[in-house]
């Protein structure tokens, strides 16, 4: 028997004609009515379960607004004979147990719900009668102080008389001092809420009494009381770590372009997705990357064979995920404006909010944050972290022939040069995102920011009101040319020398993509190590030219610098001959590292990971650390195996040596990760000793390799993928790589509200039909002032010639 709740009809019809499987459960969900007083729109007036479930308009049916009944029926192929349920006469015992169990397990979408989803909120005891001392304090908006010690985070107001303390103290060393917690049991005073989370949508409220946060239905009455209005606050994000409060409303405001009247779209492409609970980072870039056509064709357009060729279960497909969430942004069946008789209604009730519709994307959160310590959490994530963690997922699961993350591949020509010898190293390595330094020293109104600065610091020693943000403006040029640049290699061992040696790198493209996606670097850590985001405006071009920034390769009158690894150094001390080797000196990408470590990672992981794999990038990177966090030694100090050992550094790292001496496996599914073919990744490895970036190198001086299979890693493959029947038709082996023109107009870009990546907000701004349109979850309407020098993440479409 099976249940099939992605699919229509006809779906399940060539399901049957496939496999021969007769026996399946329909299940159709019937609305009522709506509860009397609950919230959301107008009443839809039947749901089909079995077509689409997870793509929901914005009203959740599982919630308590809706009485519904279900409809369960056993369908039987090919004469399409429908049992309803329950029925215990005509059927036999067992299928009749099997319908029991099936109708009494949860959704693939729902089973997540309990381990991944925090509990709701319930409402305080001492909301309704909270007494509040008539003493006469006011809070100013920023400034604050715990009135017991020097902190200046993790601040909690009492709402009974005033006062300003510290939060507990954690493991970690952060949070306060557990002055607010002293004050209860000295006061008896039970609530207390976080300075910084206000909004006019509620605040961060705790309850001493009852230890747990809960829910204060009274908290725009209770915080008046003391001078605040919520209508005027927003979150400030000055999360325990952050010491430098500073006043975050500009940036919510103007990039989600609050105070204006918006245009509410519908349509194809014009539909919203809910936000599950800070999940706005996936919803942003899912939208930029269903806006490209590329991608549209992919999903959309083969949505009928990508069903056809769907497994038994299609909620383990990548594939079937992306076409069911690709229709439900594209088709407009989720973005249909209000009826004239709702608005009629909403007049007379005085409701005049827009009806949002769009959908839930549950199950493909589910899917593709399967597996994932941070994307399977409630946590938000770095946007630019989950493009790339996608675009890994598109490489490993192709439909077709054509690959839609080849729009976004690029090469990059690596140029490193001893400043002693002189000669020059020229690598190749791959990327999909062109990462942009913030030219601080650049800003052309440091008056302006020195002055602001003296300001703030004065209003915060006096407890005053901040003056108004004064962001520093940076010329795009500036950020262009500090790209351009060169950098110094850290540790620089040179072969040429046989010793340590001050090296400089470059980078260029070696190709062009059809797709430029430029991000703006702009968190970073302060002199504390503490991670901090650059409040700053950046004049982002809507025509960008980089044909200057062309690879060249080796020029005349350059040396190449000899292909010798780094000495191993054995201790002199008999007694540990069995430890592990340092390396005398290592040449890590420290840019990598940085951005490792901006996650939150431990910086020796970071630097063990790097090295790993061969300095390619930090995606790559953080594919390592992925596989290897559990392991006792995650963050201990880099190390080699012991001398004499088999395997290289690289093979230890990423897992043990195959049999019959194949490569690792982990290595070789890297490579293939960047658009080679798996008996390239093979031949490579093999040749070059399984030095990951020697691999490389050698593919690319070695454009028509051997043909070489191995039958038992061939069938292995196909079995680890499920549409192995619809792979890629054979085609050139090596990385895709659509080069052009480098001259590229902007189309979209995602911003981001917060001082973490961690926390905040992610909202997308796209150009479509020649205006721009924003992207807030399920609100989407037509921009009026696009804030294009704000963003954190842009894409640019290449220019035809």
């Amino acid at each position: 028997m099976n249940t099939f709740l992605g699919f229509g009809r006809e779906h399940i019809e060539r399901h049957y004609r496939k496999t021969g499987q007769c026996v399946y459960l329909h299940l159709k969900r019937h609305l009522r009515q709506k509860v009397p007083g609950a919230s959301g729109g107008a009443l839809p007036k039947r749901r089909n379960a079995k077509l689409f479930l997870d793509l929901e308009i914005s009203s959740d049916l599982n919630s308590d607004d809706f009485e519904y009944e279900d409809e369960a029926k056993l369908v039987i192929f090919p004469d399409h004979y429908e049992i309803s349920l329950p029925n215990i006469e005509e059927l036999p015992a067992l299928v009749t147990i099997a319908c029991d169990a099936l109708l009494s397990a949860k959704s693939p979408y729902r089973k997540q719900e309990p381990d991944s989803w925090e509990e709701e909120l319930q409402a305080s005891k001492h909301a309704k009668t909270l007494v509040q001392l008539d003493n006469g304090v006011r809070i100013p908006p920023s400034g604050w102080k715990c009135s017991r010690c020097d902190l200046r985070e993790n601040l909690w107001l009492n709402l009974s008389d005033g006062s300003v303390l510290c939060g507990k103290w954690f493991f970690d060393g952060s949070g306060g001092n557990g002055h607010a917690v002293e004050h209860y049991r000295d006061t008896g005073y039970p609530l207390a809420v976080k300075l910084g989370t206000i909004t006019p949508d509620g605040a961060d409220v705790y309850s001493f009494d009852e230890e747990e946060p809960v829910l204060d239905p009274h908290i725009a009455k209770h915080l008046a009381h003391f001078g605040i209005d919520m209508l005027q606050m927003q979150v400030t994000d000055n999360g325990l770590r952050d010491n430098d409060i500073k006043p975050r409303v500009s940036e919510w405001e103007v990039i989600q372009e609050a105070g204006v009247k918006l245009k509410p779209m519908y349509g194809p492409g014009y539909t919203g997705m809910k936000n599950l609970g800070n999940s706005c980072y996936l919803n942003a870039v899912m939208q930029a990357i269903f806006s490209i056509p590329e991608f549209q064709r992919a999903y959309v357009g083969n949505l009928p064979r990508i069903f056809d060729y769907s497994p038994l279960d299609p909620t383990q497909d990548f594939n079937t995920q992306m076409a069911k969430l690709g229709h439900g942004l594209l088709s407009g069946q989720y973005s249909k404006p209000p009826m004239k008789s709702e608005l009629i209604e909403q007049v007379m009730k005085e409701e005049h909010k827009p009806q949002h519709n769009g959908i839930s994307p549950r199950m493909f959160k589910a899917f593709i944050s399967k597996g994932h310590p941070e994307f399977s959490s409630n946590r938000q994530q770095d946007a630019q972290e989950f493009f790339l963690h996608l675009i890994n997922l598109v490489e490993r699961n192709p439909v077709g022939s054509e690959n839609p993350s080849d729009v976004f591949r690029f090469l990059v020509e690596e140029r490193t040069q001893c400043c002693q010898s002189r000669k020059v190293r020229y690598t190749h390595r791959v990327d999909y995102i062109m990462q942009l330094p913030v030219a601080m020293e650049a800003a052309t109104n440091k008056d302006e920011l020195i002055a602001y600065e003296l300001k703030r610091r004065e209003a915060e020693a006096a407890r005053r009101p901040l003056p108004e943000l004064v962001r520093a403006k940076i010329p795009f040029s500036a950020c262009l040319q500090a790209f351009s640049e060169p950098s110094n290699v850290e540790d620089f061992w040179s072969s040429a020398l046989q010793a340590k040696s001050a090296g400089v790198k470059t980078s260029r493209f070696a190709s062009f993509p059809e797709y430029l996606v430029v991000q703006i670097k702009k968190f970073t850590f302060g002199l504390d190590w503490i991670p901090k985001k650059l409040d700053v405006s950046i004049d982002m071009p809507d025509f960008l030219d980089i044909t200057h920034l062309r690879a060249r390769g080796l020029q005349p009158g350059e040396e190449e610098l000899p292909d010798i690894a780094p000495p191993i150094v054995i201790p002199d001390d008999p007694k540990d001959h069995m430890m592990n080797h340092f390396v005398e000196s290592l040449d890590i990408d420290e840019s990598s590292v940085m951005q490792l470590a901006e996650m939150g990672f431990p910086l020796e992981a970071c630097r063990k990971a790097v090295y790993y794999t061969g300095n390619l990038g930090a995606e790559v990177a953080f594919n390592w650390i992925i596989a290897h966090m559990e392991e006792p030694d995650f963050a201990e100090p880099l190390v080699i195996p012991a001398f004499g050992e088999v395997a290289s550094s690289g093979a230890a790292a990423l897992g043990a040596v195959g049999l019959d001496n194949q490569p690792p496996e982990e290595m070789v599914a890297i490579i293939i990760s960047m658009g080679f073919q798996r008996n390239v990744a093979i031949q490579a490895l093999k040749a070059t000793n399984n030095n990951l970036e020697r691999a490389l190198e050698w593919i690319f001086s070695h454009p028509d390799p051997e043909e070489e299979s191995d039958p038992a890693l061939d069938t292995m493959d196909m079995e680890n993928n499920a549409n192995a029947n619809i792979l890629a038709e054979p085609g050139s082996e090596g990385p895709r790589i659509k080069d052009g023109p480098g001259r590229y107009e902007l189309f979209g870009f995602i911003s981001h509200m917060g001082t973490s990546t961690m926390s905040g907000h992610y909202v997308c701004h796209l150009r479509k039909e020649g205006r721009w349109v924003i992207y807030n979850d399920l609100r989407v309407c037509a921009s009026e002032r696009p804030p294009k020098d704000l963003g954190y993440i842009y894409f640019y479409h290449r220019i035809p010639s």
